[in-house]
């Protein structure tokens, strides 16, 4: 299973109201569940700066990462960036592999 990071940022004129946002995140939620089985959420955050929302999650391909964006772009209210990320005990693994001579 790989690990993605996904940014989400909502349009300031798609929500004009909390409940509103609310019933959107329950039926993507739902959608996600029933499109995506192999998903499992690790983290959701609500974030201040250019982006509204850091979802962190994992998914046994980049084509099912690349649904959940999908789904969460569907409802035409929000843009994503996602991001392949690796752990970083499993990073430093992957140094140990390396080998170069800086001589």
């Amino acid at each position: 299973m790989g690990i993605y990071v996904m940014l989400t940022k909502i349009s300031p004129y798609a929500v004009k109201n909390l409940e509103k946002l609310k019933e959107i995140e329950q039926h993507a939620e739902k959608l996600i569940e029933e499109n995506c089985p192999g998903v499992k959420w690790l983290m959701n955050l609500v974030v201040f700066g250019p982006y509204d929302y850091l979802d962190i999650f994992e998914a046994s391909s980049d084509e099912e990462a690349a649904k959940v964006a999908m789904i969460i772009r569907s409802f035409g209210h929000a843009t994503t960036e996602t991001w392949p990320a690796i752990d970083w005990k499993d990073f430093k693994s992957l140094l140990d592999k390396i080998k170069i001579d800086y001589s």
